[in-house]
């Protein structure tokens, strides 16, 4: 927030009421301004701009409706709060419409008031900033709505922005759900490649034995079902961006072959001889750090180098807090329109539901949740609809092992560290076991839950003599 004391101007035609308001925003350290009529508060809409209006529904003059409408011309970003004595009156309904911030019934709880006056302030600034921050920067607006308007997406946007101008390679680092795709398109969108293809690989969903095919193509009869010839991903994003997501999934046998054609600038099809040139950008995105990965001898470091020459690092959704109200009013806003539906909001405990919560799926997980919260509600969301509470225990049941009475009994002439190890892997297994009873089998389902990549877990299946869907399980 600015140093400036925020300016609020009152609408109603009872002088008490207006005092009443004042005194309690004077104690929060904000200027109350006041006018007891429609006239007189467009006056002071247009002399003063003010930071905030609070307006009675009903005035002698002009109706609260009115108000809203005209301010709302003169400053769109100018939150409202309406008040009225009959909170259920379709009007309240037609002022959320028309684009209030909130509307409070009289009598309403002075506390309330206040945390609805806080919010609002503390939305109209971030809004202001967002503003001032795009121009100065010239940051891609789509990507600041997809992904929230906190100083900690600000700092990635200018950072976006830079290395897109380049022909760098950039490795992007997210947590799942965090937008690591999104990021690719944005750097894409906005780099001197941006008429060419944008080419996006799943490692984790391609089977290790055809990785060389989808990358590099092949040629008719290069093995058995190869009926025809096939252009690989390198050939199709020739000219454009290559985007390999889950990098780490890449088997070290791929891994040389991609950084042969990333040197030389071209390849050969499975089954052919005849070089293809190529010129891609290559964007590269993992859920851990590449270093760790190449310190442990799971990723070639002459790879890493090669794709590495500038990383983005994707903060988590409980880290930037701030974008979780918005991003949660844009997703209602968005499933109000698909649904045809007119949820006003969400109610006080909800908002300090998203804001306690950690969002281990991140902008996804929020997206999902907020979808299901509208489609349930009537008026407003509840703590109730958003239930992401059971959410939460449903993923922890998948990783609590059976305590087996809760005593661990050594074998006879094993050591500590023999008998550690014992019990690691069993619970290891066990855990593995119970995640992909809750997932139905679903290998990448499971891999999500515990936060490891696509070929941990399938190694750890074939380790561990696990058959899914079979009667291991």
């Amino acid at each position: 927030m600015t140093n400036r004391k925020s300016q609020v101007l009152i609408v109603d035609d009872e002088p008490a009421i207006c005092q009443l308001i004042s005194h309690l925003l004077e104690q929060e350290g904000l200027i109350p301004l006041v006018a007891l009529d429609g006239k007189t508060a467009l006056q002071q809409l247009r002399a003063a701009s003010p930071d905030m209006l609070i307006v009675d529904l009903k005035l002698p003059d002009l109706d609260g409706l009115e108000i809203l409408r005209q301010a709302k011309a003169l400053d769109e970003d100018l939150p409202v709060v309406i008040l009225t004595a009959h909170a259920k009156v379709p009007g309240a309904v037609e002022a959320m419409r028309a684009a209030a911030f909130d509307y409070l019934a009289k009598p309403y709880d002075h506390e309330d008031l206040v945390r609805v006056v806080h919010r609002a302030l503390a939305e109209r600034e971030l809004k202001l900033r967002l503003k001032q921050f795009n121009r100065q920067t010239n940051a891609n607006h789509d990507l600041t709505e997809i992904m929230g308007p906190s100083k900690a997406i600000g700092g990635l946007i200018a950072d976006i922005n830079r290395v897109a101008k380049s022909n760098f390679n950039v490795v992007i680092v997210g947590e799942t759900g965090s937008g690591k795709e999104v990021v690719a398109q944005a750097i894409h969108g906005a780099g001197p490649r941006a008429k060419g293809p944008f080419v996006p690989v799943d490692s984790g969903a391609i089977p290790e034995t055809l990785f060389e095919a989808e990358l590099f193509g092949h040629e008719k009869g290069a093995f058995t079902g190869a009926i025809g010839r096939k252009p690989g991903r390198f050939e199709v994003a020739s000219g454009g961006t290559l985007f390999l997501d889950e990098i780490l999934n890449l088997p070290l046998s791929a891994q040389a072959k991609v950084l042969r054609a990333l040197q030389e600038k071209s390849f050969c099809r499975v089954g052919g001889t005849q070089p293809i040139k190529t010129d891609v950008r290559v964007l590269a995105a993992g859920n851990l750090d590449l270093d760790e990965a190449v310190a442990a001898g799971r990723f070639r470091a002459d790879l890493f180098y090669r794709l590495s020459e500038f990383t983005l690092r994707i903060p988590p959704l409980r880290q930037r807090k701030e974008d979780i109200l918005y991003l949660a009013k844009r997703f209602l806003d968005l499933t109000n329109q698909e649904l045809k539906k007119a949820v006003l909001g969400f109610s006080e405990p909800a908002i300090q539901a998203l804001l306690n919560y950690n969002w281990p799926g991140n902008v996804r997980q929020l997206r999902s949740t907020i979808r299901r919260s509208v489609l349930l509600a009537r008026d407003v969301v509840t703590e109730q609809h958003l239930d992401i509470l059971q959410e939460e225990h449903d993923a922890g049941r998948c990783v609590v092992p059976p305590t087996h009475g809760g005593t661990v009994t050594p074998a006879t002439g094993l050591s500590l560290k023999t008998i550690v190890a014992q019990s690691t892997t069993a619970v290891e297994r066990e855990i593995l076991l119970q995640t992909l009873r809750q997932t139905g089998g679903n290998k990448a389902k499971a891999a999500r839950l515990l936060q490891i990549d696509y070929k941990t877990i399938q190694s750890k299946i074939k380790q561990y003599g696990i058959i899914p869907n079979q009667g291991t399980l």
